[in-house]
């Protein structure tokens, strides 16, 4: 490697033993990196003098020379996160401690790309628009989660839903970025939650897990061994097209019964009319002579991709998480544990509910430019003796 090639990797992996290790000292950053001390302090003196990390106060009272905690200065970079979702898209702004510091959201009838770039970068400018100088300095980058299948919807989805025309979603974000001044980065929005997920996750953060979100339709990532499985076009782990039953019209994908476009249906058929931009205000008691039948359904649809997605990755974990209220959350981890235990043959899996919930995609999004930029490309690599 070059010179600054081997700096620059040194530096990142610095900044994550501090931002995943936050408090550590001088000698403990460099125990854990496998850098020398003398390296460590050289690279600490730099980016503390870019800003990105801040000295506490000194402890003494233990062993050895006094030593000096090391954190992230949350002031450091910032970065805007947004979700173009079916409906609706979410806009926000984080902190190098990823703390939302800002947030827009924007519901509308289709995801017409072309009308978007404008739309958005209006949002923005509103957003950061009384950010001191300083503060607007150190954003540089957007990050975008959309479905990949966005642009032109196919099946399993329906073939209403997306937008048809218009830029292409690598040519909607030369678009925003142009008007932005911004880097931007596209990924998909079930990585995208994933990874916000992960972020999310106490440490120790676990290595391998498989990462659900009901959404308007099934978002969905994989963490393998520390790393976010996204495929050479970004995309992978696309579980909701998994199929996972079979009736007259043909093979079902897990998109059309976990998903509340399918519990929307479901609504429809029974006369009832509901704002799927707005489920956290449903009338959820007088909804639940629907909702409890889907609920075993939806459940019985993730088991069978959790089944069949953990006999390829062997994940101990699975992370559900949704766009519903809490209560109806907890219900439907509690419903896809039972029927997960009710497959055969089965690897043990341990089934938890997810830390954020609606704004998963959009708050992974603008994780995701920060980690790039800034951290080691493998975020649970293991301490060095």
């Amino acid at each position: 490697m070059q010179h600054h090639g081997l700096r620059r990797a040194n530096e990142r992996a610095v900044l994550t033993v501090v931002g995943f290790n936050p408090g550590l000292s001088n000698a403990e950053i460099a125990r854990m990196s496998g850098l020398a001390p003398q390296t460590v302090s050289a690279i600490l003196n730099d980016v503390e003098a870019a800003g990105l990390i801040l000295r506490g106060e000194v402890l003494r009272g233990r062993r050895g020379q006094p030593a000096t905690p090391i954190f992230l200065r949350a002031e450091g970079a910032y970065s805007i996160g947004i979700e173009i979702g079916w409906r609706h898209a979410d806009v926000l702004a984080i902190n190098l401690h990823a703390a939302v510091v800002a947030h827009r959201h924007l519901d509308y009838a289709e995801a017409d790309l072309a009308a978007l770039a404008p739309q958005l970068a209006l949002l923005i400018g509103e957003m950061i628009g009384d950010w001191p100088k300083e503060q607007r300095e150190r954003l540089a980058d957007i990050g975008i989660g959309m479905p990949g299948s966005i642009h032109a919807a196919t099946w399993p989805l329906e073939q209403g839903t997306g937008s048809k025309s218009g830029p292409s979603p690598a040519e909607f974000a030369a678009d925003l970025e142009a008007r932005t001044g911004l880097a931007v980065t596209l990924f998909n929005d079930g990585n995208a939650a994933c990874w916000a997920e992960l972020i999310a996750q106490p440490a120790p953060r676990p290595a391998s897990f498989i990462y659900l979100l009901v959404s308007t339709y099934l978002a969905a990532g994989l963490i393998g061994e520390g790393r976010l499985w996204q495929g050479p076009t970004g995309h992978s782990a696309d579980l909701g097209t998994m199929l996972v039953d079979r009736n007259e019209a043909g093979p079902l994908s897990a998109h059309a019964i976990a998903s509340t476009s399918a519990l929307v249906k479901r609504l429809a058929a029974a006369g009832i009319a509901v704002d799927i931009a707005d489920v956290e205000n449903w009338d959820w008691p007088a909804l639940e002579p629907v909702v409890a039948p889907w609920l075993e359904d939806c459940a019985e649809a993730l088991a069978l991709v959790v089944f069949n997605t953990n006999a390829v990755v062997e994940a101990s974990l699975v992370v559900l998480d949704t766009i519903l209220p809490t209560s109806i959350t907890a219900r439907l981890v509690e419903r896809l544990d039972v029927h997960f235990e009710r497959l055969p043959a089965r690897r043990r899996v341990s089934i938890a509910s997810g830390h954020i919930g609606r704004l998963a995609p959009a708050l992974g999004a603008a994780e995701l430019p920060l980690y790039h930029r800034y951290f080691s490309r493998n975020l649970l690599e293991k301490p060095k003796d």
